[in-house]
């Protein structure tokens, strides 16, 4: 793995104390306005202001010419993998028919949960390593991956199989979350209780500690029936993450809150009250506008969160019904537009905040010495591109784990190759 030296350019290190971003802290990116980094062995080795010393050893010397060097996107909250097509129901949406109208005739979430029963484990992998590739070039290093689209305990043993033998293989970091509790299976009378008693249990066997997740909202999981399956998946000794209040506020927040949840997610009919519930709170908000986008134009109070001091997160929702977005930069694009963020806001809760949320903020979402080199170079000089430029061209250059993944014409000219 050859040593790599950038020099020129303008680092967004998103220097942290290892806690999440809130308040005026979430707009401070820690930049270098013209600085080098020099990535050895697929870590950080070492970084500084202005030219670069001699005798750092590089085997190649890249000048950036100013372009912004920041970490790559963490996408905590995607769905990427599953089987089958939504294409029909996009169709029907458009049309007028609902989300909830869809999955309430068995759509939606079922009709994926039926594709992946029938996909092989391999089909699933394959699948997955596919899109991964995509959300790269976006420049995502590091991504969270649900199960939650078998929703019996073998198929969900399957997604979540399929998830870990991809992380093995790929040079983005993958971490894989338990959605067991995502849409409720029809054709089982007993499924609340046989996800919380069986199925449950066995994820927790094979993988133990894995993050548990679930959908709470009408036509989905009770606040009750979420509550028991929280509380059954931390006596289990697993963390838990939640999905809220994207159609309806049912007070699943607070009670998530005071389970200690990681994160909950969507949050797109929150009140003031909820706002205020997750500021006060140790729990992370994690904006998905790429939904609102794709549904019903209604988005998370952003703005209303970060100036009450919350610590905000922000991912793609990546899936094939509600958000099919790969892409990180989107994201920013309609967390500046839709939710209030400015763009420092909005690239701080994509990186560091992100990382905070899988608790990998020692190792990724900040460019510091020690942490593992995944790196996107900006065709741009000034990091507000990443908000004000819709559909932008790919990163010109992305480094994963220390080794370049991405290479575009004219991002950088190689100036030493010994």
């Amino acid at each position: 793995m050859p040593a790599l030296l950038f020099v020129n350019a303008r680092i967004l290190t998103l220097r942290g104390d290892g806690t999440p971003r809130r308040g005026s802290a979430l707009r401070d990116l820690a930049v270098i306005d013209n600085g080098w980094v020099l990535i050895r062995d697929g870590i950080i080795a070492d970084l500084g202001d202005g030219e670069a010393p001699e005798g750092l050893g590089q085997d190649s010397e890249i000048d950036l010419g100013g372009r912004v060097l920041m970490p790559s996107f963490v996408d905590c909250h995607t769905h990427a993998c599953w089987a089958g097509s939504r294409l029909d129901e996009f169709q029907r949406s458009l049309e007028g028919a609902t989300y909830l109208e869809l999955l309430a005739e068995g759509g939606g979430i079922m009709s994926t949960v039926r594709a992946v029963r029938d996909a092989s484990p391999d089909d699933l992998a394959g699948m997955l390593e596919q899109r991964i590739s995509t959300m790269s070039a976006w420049g995502t290093g590091t991504l969270e991956v649900k199960s939650g689209y078998g929703l019996t305990t073998d198929d969900e043993l399957k997604m979540l199989r399929a998830i870990h033998s991809v992380s093995q293989v790929t040079p983005q970091l993958v971490t894989g979350t338990f959605l067991g509790a995502h849409a409720i299976d029809p054709d089982d009378p007993h499924f609340v209780d046989r996800t919380i008693n069986e199925t449950l249990p066995a994820v927790a066997e094979e993988f133990p500690g894995i993050c548990c997740d679930a959908y709470c909202e009408e036509g989905a999981w009770s606040v009750e029936d979420t509550t028991r399956y929280f509380e059954q998946a931390i006596e289990l000794g697993c963390p838990i993450r939640a999905h809220v209040d994207q159609f309806n506020e049912l007070g699943m927040v607070e009670r998530a809150v005071e389970l200690g949840a990681l994160s909950v997610d969507h949050l797109e009919a929150s009140g003031p009250g909820t706002v205020r519930c997750i500021a006060d709170s140790g729990t992370m908000a994690v904006l998905l506008p790429c939904s609102g986008f794709s549904l019903d134009d209604r988005y998370a109070p952003g703005r209303d969160l970060v100036d009450a001091g919350a610590a905000v997160a922000l991912a793609t929702n990546f899936n094939p019904g509600s958000a099919p977005c790969p892409s990180m930069p989107m994201a920013i694009v309609l967390a500046c537009r839709k939710t209030g963020l400015t763009p420092q806001e909005a690239i701080a809760a994509s990186t560091y905040n992100a990382a905070c949320v899988l608790g990998l903020q020692g190792s990724v979402g900040s460019i510091a010495i020690g942490h593992r080199a995944d790196l996107v170079v900006l065709d741009a000089r000034d990091e507000r591109e990443l908000a004000w430029v819709i559909a932008p061209p790919p990163p010109p250059l992305i480094i994963g784990n220390g080794e370049i993944v991405q290479f575009l014409a004219d991002a950088g000219e190689s100036e030493t190759d010994e």
